[in-house]
Parts: structure tokens; C-alpha cells; sequence
């Protein structure tokens, strides 16, 4: 390494990326070691070389051209006199770069969280021949600390309304169940997901109970394992509810629960990593497109954009590097409709195609856990109550984690992630306890708020190419319920990007024309 950084400051030619040059040929850099900063180093441009120190005494200097013969010894007799100095210190390059992305990918992808990584994934698994195609994900938030893929309680079900949600999640909890014929690496340890299957139970209204017998039809007709429960048959089975207000419930038999999210993030990241994905902290800032003047069948003249490069700005610095690409794919959950318009998207005349925006919104969401020693036992499904409120076991202490989606007019400000108790005390508390009688005795211990990518049009997730700017792709905007279909999703992308259309699950109803169209898919099991 220590090589490599010498013949950077002797270069005559071009320097690396990222390198600054001098007048006079000359460069000038921090040197670190296990220290810290130890010095910096004067490149010459004639026949001498100076390390210099903090401390003027140990100065370093060998006079003579290091030409010719002499190259290798003086080299060899510079880096011994430079380690004397910095004892046992294990070399970092003058500037280092390896934080930097590369300057050209094929594929970008903006969002480093479960969707993001997937499409990843799918796109290295599917790629021929193998290596064919270079991928770099963009994430700002390297610690996942507001990413709402480890900050969700980890549901999966098969209990939607709309078929291909249905699809998704069936292939999703294949794809959890046999996590590591799909996720393993050689030499790593396996993937231990903590998988849950106890199910889900939702309970209808006499209002409801309709809808969910429509619902529980279209599931069996997907493949789902779904039954159906009286009042009576409810209370055999779960003598701790108070079936009050309960007219029909449906429970999932198998493939339903939940799992742990940090537990598949990490499980796709090292994945990827080891099938060459690159990744870059930071932020995506700009495109740089071309665009060309084109007329749609109705005769309305559209711009028809393509991106050529994306600027990210580096975590923590002032610095970006332009990466020259092929495909963008948005994933950046909850802020993917502010990166859609970094690239133009729905910026033209209100009504048009062009001025169609990508409807996805910052949403808060709390999620409290709570403590209740005469509360249900292991037996617990994750239960959501006619009135929206949820709750499922979490661990095996008699601990609980539950929540609530706020009306629009009680939508919070999604500035920050404060959590509001008094939320749980006027809204969440009041149907668990009318619900779960010993409920009534629960202690609140703690509680985070994370986010939802909220489609604010139908709540639907948005999977696909954009129409007009052609060469970027959505998996974004599933309102809840992307963290449980991620494995699907990434492959209907990565084949929609490598083939032209979808192969596994046909997702033509999610694509973002229907934002144009103004045709909704509806999804009545929205939490």
C-alpha cells in the first residue's frame, strides 16, 4: 500500500480520481496511521524526497534521483526510513478513495434498504453470464437508523384483497422459509431469520364481514391457506379476546407471522456484497438526462428523457463524484418521490403525463411495546381489531408490540421521529383493552416511530419503468407492506430490467402509469 502511495507522489502522468494536483507538480497530503495523523508528504519534482513530521527532528529527507537503477533502492530505503517512524502502524493510501463510487455503473440504485438490496440481488442472480453487469447502491443512512426497513414490527402475510399482493407475499415467505438456499455465503455463518408462524388474525364488523368473505375468496383462489371464524369458533380458540363488535374473523394457517428485518437486511447486504455489488454512502443529488421531443398516439407531444448520470454527494463532506450509468432504479422508500423529481418527474402542465408526480410521501408511524405479565400466551397471532389497532407477541416475556395508523387529520409531523404517548393513551390503548381485557393492566416501556413510503394515491406499492424519463425504474411506495414483499419485488424489477417485462409475477396493474390513468388498485387490508 505504501508503494502504491509513493508512486501516486511521483507520477508524472495523470493521478488517480479524486486526487488533487499542485503547481509544480507537486502533492500534498494527510498520512495516517493507527496513530492518527502523523505527517504529511511533499512529492518532488526533481531529485529530492521530504517526509515531514510534526516533529522537525524527524524529518525525513533522501537527496539523489531516484531514476534508473537506483528507483528500487531509494524506494526501498524511503519506506524503511518512513516506518521507523511510524511503528507498527498498518498503512492507509495519501488520499483515499475507496469511499468514493466508482465513475461509471450500469445499474444505480438510490435506497440501500430491503427493496433496494433485492433488486440487487435479483439482478446478480439473473445476470448472464455471470458478471456481466456492474451495480452500486446509493444509501445516505449508512446506520439504518431511520430506514423503515429496521424500524417496522416485521409482519408477513397472505390476507390482501388485490391478487397480485397475494402473489407477492406467497413468493416472499418462500423465499424467507428457505432463506438460506437463496442468502448463504461461503465461510459466514447462517442466516437465522427468527421466524414466527403464528399467523394472522383479522377480525371484521358486521360492516366488514362482507368485504373479508371476498377477500378470503380471492386469497384461496391465490393458493393462501385462509379459514374463516365465528364468534364462537373464536373465543374456543383464543379465549382471551372479547369478541364484542366481531361478527366474521379470518386466521392465516401457515405461512403468516413475523420475522427479523435487521436479521434480512444484513442476510441481502453481505449477500450482495459477495456477488461484487458495489456500495457508496451518500446522497443522490442531480441526473444529467437527455431528453427528446416526441408525440404520444393520443398526438400530445411528450419529452422523452433518459439518464446519463447521477450525482451523489459523500456522506459528511462537500465533495460529489458523477457516476455514468445506464439504469436508475428508485428505491429510496418514503423519499422516492423527492428523487423523482430530481430527475423532472412531474414537473410539466398539471393533467399531462409529464406533470404526473410519483405520489409517494413521508408518513410517521409509532410502534410501542408494552408489558402486561396476564396478557396472551405463545399461542398469539398478529391481530388487527376492526378499529385499525394491531398488536402481536413479541419475545417470550409476555412483552407485546402494537400500534395504530393515524386518521389524515391526525397525521403527524413527519419532521423527526419524536414519539407522542399521549397517542397511545387516546387511541391505541382504549380498543386493545376493550379487545384484550388483560390489556387493561398494561405498562407502556418503550416506543419508536419510523416511516412509510405512503402512496398517497391507493396505497399500492409502484413497480417499474417510468413512462417518459425510460430508463428508471420504481420499487417504492408499498405504504407498509414492502418490507414483506421485498424478495418478490426485487425480482420483478431485475426481470422487467433484463428481459423487458415481468416473467414471475405479472405487475402491470403497479406500474406508475395508473397515476395518469387515474385507475386505482384497491386494497382494502391496508394497516
Amino acid at each position: 500500500m505504501l508503494r502504491r502511495t509513493l508512486l501516486l507522489g511521483l507520477c508524472r502522468g495523470p493521478l488517480g480520481r479524486g486526487l488533487g494536483t499542485h503547481r509544480g507538480g507537486s502533492i500534498l497530503g494527510k498520512v495516517e496511521g493507527r496513530g492518527g495523523y502523523r505527517g504529511s508528504w511533499m512529492a518532488p519534482s526533481s531529485s529530492s524526497v521530504t517526509f515531514r513530521t510534526q516533529d522537525p527532528a524527524h524529518d525525513v529527507k533522501t537527496v539523489g534521483r531516484l531514476g534508473g537503477g537506483d528507483r528500487d533502492g531509494k524506494m526501498s530505503e524511503i519506506k524503511k526510513k518512513i516506518q521507523s517512524i511510524l511503528p507498527g502502524g498498518d498503512w492507509n493510501p495519501l488520499y483515499d478513495t475507496s469511499y468514493l463510487p466508482p465513475e461509471s455503473s450500469d445499474v444505480v440504485i438510490v435506497g440501500g434498504g430491503v427493496l433496494g438490496l433485492s433488486v440487487a440481488y435479483w439482478l446478480k442472480k439473473l445476470e448472464k453470464p455471470r458478471g456481466a453487469i456492474r451495480v452500486l447502491v446509493v444509501e445516505r443512512d449508512h446506520t439504518y437508523s431511520r430506514a423503515s426497513t429496521v424500524l417496522s414490527v416485521g409482519g408477513i402475510r397472505q390476507q390482501f384483497s388485490v391478487p397480485e399482493n397475494v402473489q407477492l407475499s406467497l413468493f416472499s415467505i418462500d423465499f424467507l422459509r428457505n432463506i438460506n438456499e437463496y442468502l448463504a455465503v461461503a465461510d459466514d455463518p447462517p442466516l437465522d431469520i427468527q421466524f414466527n408462524p403464528s399467523g394472522y388474525l383479522l377480525l371484521a364488523s358486521e360492516k366488514g364481514a362482507a368485504i373479508m368473505e371476498n377477500n378470503v375468496k380471492v386469497q384461496r383462489q391465490e393458493g393462501a391457506k385462509v379459514c374463516l371464524m365465528s364468534p364462537e369458533q373464536l373465543r374456543n380458540k383464543f379465549p382471551w379476546i372479547n369478541t364484542e363488535g366481531v361478527a366474521l374473523a379470518s386466521y392465516g394457517m401457515e405461512h403468516e407471522g413475523w420475522f427479523d428485518p435487521w436479521c434480512l437486511l444484513q442476510g441481502l447486504r453481505r449477500k450482495v456484497q459477495s456477488m461484487g455489488v458495489l456500495f457508496c454512502r451518500g446522497e443522490v443529488t442531480r441526473f444529467v438526462s437527455s431528453s427528446n421531443l416526441m408525440k404520444t398516439a393520443s398526438g400530445e407531444e411528450v419529452n422523452v428523457k433518459r439518464i446519463h448520470e447521477v450525482h451523489v454527494k459523500i456522506d459528511q463532506s462537500l465533495e460529489y463524484q458523477p457516476v455514468e450509468c445506464a439504469i436508475v432504479i428508485n428505491a429510496a422508500g418514503a423519499w422516492s418521490g423527492q428523487v423523482a423529481e430530481l430527475a423532472g418527474i412531474g414537473k410539466g402542465p398539471p393533467g399531462t403525463l409529464q406533470g404526473t408526480k410519483l405520489p409517494v410521501e413521508l408518513r410517521k408511524r409509532y410502534v410501542y411495546l408494552w408489558h402486561c405479565p396476564q396478557g396472551p400466551g405463545l399461542e398469539t397471532p398478529f391481530v388487527i381489531d376492526p378499529s385499525g389497532t394491531y398488536f402481536r407477541r413479541e419475545g417470550l416475556g409476555h412483552n407485546y408490540l402494537g400500534g395504530c395508523s393515524p386518521t389524515e387529520e391526525e397525521e403527524p409531523d413527519p419532521g423527526n421521529l419524536e414519539v407522542d404517548h399521549d397517542f397511545f393513551q387516546d387511541r391505541v390503548w382504549p380498543p386493545l383493552a376493550q379487545r384484550v381485557p388483560a390489556f387493561e393492566t398494561l405498562k407502556v416501556r418503550s416506543a419508536w416511530a419510523g416511516y412509510y413510503d405512503y402512496n398517497t394515491f391507493d396505497q399500492n406499492g409502484v413497480v417499474g419503468p417510468h413512462p417518459l424519463v425510460i430508463n428508471m425504474y420504481f420499487a417504492t411506495g408499498f405504504s407498509g407492506h414492502g418490507l414483506q414483499q421485498a424478495p418478490a419485488v426485487g425480482r420483478a424489477v431485475a426481470e422487467m430490467v433484463l428481459e423487458g417485462h415481468f416473467q414471475t409475477i405479472n405487475l402491470s396493474s403497479f406500474l406508475f402509469s395508473r397515476f395518469y390513468s387515474g385507475e386505482k388498485v384497491q386494497e382494502h387490508n391496508i394497516i
